[in-house]
């Protein structure tokens, strides 16, 4: 992307908010559709992108979970992932967290193992091929019940040492953080995961609220409707709670009319630990280079704005200390100089 100006093409990075599902790119999912047998209503490439003209966050999922049914084998898990994350190493994406949606499989009748062993081959192999980090964050859909949610964690029991995280997507209106609350508790609990939830996308400050206090997550993806509530930003911002915000997806769902009214820049202003991420990358037209190219050309960010938020990713993300402390090394070089 040519807005994408050397400092940013040049900054280590952490992605903290990326569905798998949504890094499929159209030429690749019809792909996966013929080498499966499966006829999808669209004649090429060109045809699906033209979909990608969203009304809000429920008519990209209808296209989302049709768009997920062709992955069918552990080849095309592994594909999906490897392909993301040679574009991220692109992107100079050092580590990588990721969703995934057991759920939306399982309930396919795709075997577990098929959607979790090949993935984890794909990060052993960028470990090796890109010098990548990074992980698995299974994500709970949070239109079933509670107990849908339980039984994915209880499939994922085998994994549970190479799984980073529980997470919580979806649609939000009308499913609280709350009503999760024990899916939470078992991850952290049980298994010894790290959380997370999508929160304050689609819905109010109160879910944000819910997902802080109620299930307890260490990082609230999204959040931007925080802004509504100001003692809850004064919150956010003394625990340093990262929030994980995709400006792009933002925009292409409608919650801000237009790049130049995202809060993000009000956010990190506030204090707040801000991280950008590409959320469906391609579904949103664009992977988390062109997010911190456009924010920066619509918002007027500085340099060291974009280098904080980058820092907030290592510090936001679920990694060891000494992992992080590398990586953040390697950051401090890259550090724009500040006026004298």
């Amino acid at each position: 992307m040519s807005d994408v100006s050397p400092f940013i093409a040049a900054l280590p990075k952490a992605e903290l908010h990326m569905h798998l599902e949504g890094s499929l790119e159209p030429e690749t999912l019809l792909a996966l559709a013929a080498r499966n047998g499966m006829r999808l209503p669209y004649a090429d490439a060109a045809a699906l992108r033209g979909a990608y003209r969203f009304r809000g966050l429920q008519s990209f999922l209808e296209l989302y979970y049709l768009g997920l049914t062709v992955l069918q084998t552990g080849d095309d898990f592994y594909a999906m992932t490897e392909a993301y994350l040679s574009r991220a190493a692109h992107d100079n994406v050092r580590h990588a967290e990721v969703f995934v949606a057991p759920q939306a499989h399982l309930r396919r009748g795709v075997p577990i193992a098929t959607v979790i062993d090949p993935i984890l081959a794909a990060f052993d192999a960028a470990r090796t091929a890109h010098g990548m980090t990074g992980g698995l964050i299974a994500v709970i859909q949070r239109q079933f019940d509670e107990s849908d949610a339980l039984g994915m964690i209880v499939a994922l029991k085998p994994w549970r040492d190479r799984i980073l995280g529980l997470g919580l997507g979806g649609p939000e209106i009308g499913h609280p953080p709350s009503k999760f609350r024990r899916a939470f508790a078992q991850a952290r609990g049980e298994y010894g995961w790290h959380t997370c939830a999508h929160a304050g996308e689609e819905g109010s400050a109160d879910y944000v609220r819910e997902a802080l206090e109620i299930i307890e997550v260490d990082r609230i993806d999204h959040g931007v409707h925080c802004d509504a509530d100001p003692g809850l930003v004064r919150e956010l911002a003394a625990r340093r709670t990262p929030l994980t915000v995709c400006p792009c997806s933002n925009v292409m769902l409608r919650v801000f009319p237009d790049m130049g009214a995202h809060n993000i820049r009000k956010l990190h202003e506030a204090g707040l630990c801000i991280t950008v991420n590409s959320d469906d990358p391609s579904y949103f037209g664009g992977y988390i280079n062109a997010n911190f190219a456009a924010i920066q050309k619509s918002l007027a960010l500085s340099d060291d704005a974009l280098w904080q938020m980058a820092r907030n990713s290592f510090t936001g993300a679920f990694m060891s200390d000494a992992l992080r402390e590398r990586y953040l090394a390697e950051l401090d070089h890259r550090r724009p100089s500040l006026p004298l």
